[in-house]
């Protein structure tokens, strides 16, 4: 029996990212169509399904709120229809926080698409995430790009759209709470009340990656802990996530500035969870420039 092609449907807020990811998805050999009224998805559906599999491509599908209102209303059936068809969709939706958005129109001058001369900017964006809600309910993977410049938006979607082999995409992501809790992650943990090696004075200019860090915490015991309680907890459920067809799960992993002990969790929790599942477990350190 053919496989199905992978189909990805990307949609979220208007200056959230989505043109990015989509062209990203592009240059990686996706066949992207944006802006496709969501009453077309099952007339595309019954394409893919025409398509010989020797000729078969991966496809992504940009969905906005554009649509027609009737059309977002209906999206659970349509998404029904498409999954009776044999194509299992993931969905992908972008975010970022309002302020966030209203700087990015203010400074690129663009129009957002709901906005009129008697809707606002900001009313704009609130009318656009009431409509879109329906699609956010059902997304499988939910990016938030309100700290995320351009460079580090492609480089996160190259890691988790276009590098993971099929199965379940882990995310590790390390993060300070004093920068905001990532709003897209399926697991928050916080580390602050473990030693910090901020107030050694020697360690502070080091980070999580650094041998003289790694050392701080490596010895210390309720760090050794953490580390195997969190792993163990994971473990116990990702079984849990892989029945439910979930495609991306993200574990944020929280200290004060993001710069040392939840860099060295992240990190030691993604070494861990590579010798399990390979390829399908990414890193990001949100806080670092490298990241």
């Amino acid at each position: 029996m053919d496989s199905a092609p992978q189909l990805l449907i990307i949609s979220g807020l208007s200056g959230s990212g989505k043109t990015v990811a989509l062209h990203t998805l592009e240059d990686a050999g996706f066949y992207c169509i944006d802006n496709l009224p969501i009453s077309m998805l099952g007339h595309l559906g019954d394409y893919l399904k025409r398509v010989p599999e020797t000729s078969r491509r991966q496809f992504a599908v940009g969905i906005d709120a554009r649509s027609q209102a009737e059309d977002l209303d209906h999206f659970d059936a349509i998404l029904a229809n498409l999954q009776e068809q044999g194509l299992h969709p993931s969905i992908v939706f972008f975010t970022a926080q309002e302020s966030t958005l209203i700087r990015r129109f203010s400074e690129t001058r663009r129009r957002h698409p709901l906005s009129t001369g008697s809707v606002s900017l900001a009313e704009a964006i609130r009318q656009e995430w009431d409509r879109l809600s329906v699609i956010k309910a059902e997304a499988d993977l939910v990016i938030d790009t309100s700290t995320t410049n351009v460079h580090q938006l492609r480089e996160l979607v190259r890691k988790r759209l276009t590098e993971s082999p099929p199965g379940l995409s882990l995310l590790f992501q390390s993060f300070g709470f004093k920068h905001g809790v990532p709003v897209d992650a399926d697991f928050v943990f916080d580390v602050r009340c473990l030693p910090n090696p901020h107030w050694e004075p020697e360690l502070r200019r080091y980070t999580g990656r650094d041998p003289e860090v790694i050392a701080f915490l490596r010895d210390c015991p309720d760090v050794a802990l953490m580390e195997s309680q969190l792993r163990d907890f994971i473990s116990q459920w990702i079984p849990a996530f892989e029945r439910e067809n979930r495609s991306y799960l993200t574990v944020a992993v929280g200290c004060t500035g993001g710069q040392h002990r939840s860099v060295y969790l992240a990190e030691r929790l993604a070494e861990h969870f590579r010798t399990i599942l390979g390829q399908q477990v990414k890193l990001r350190h949100r806080e670092l420039s490298c990241a």
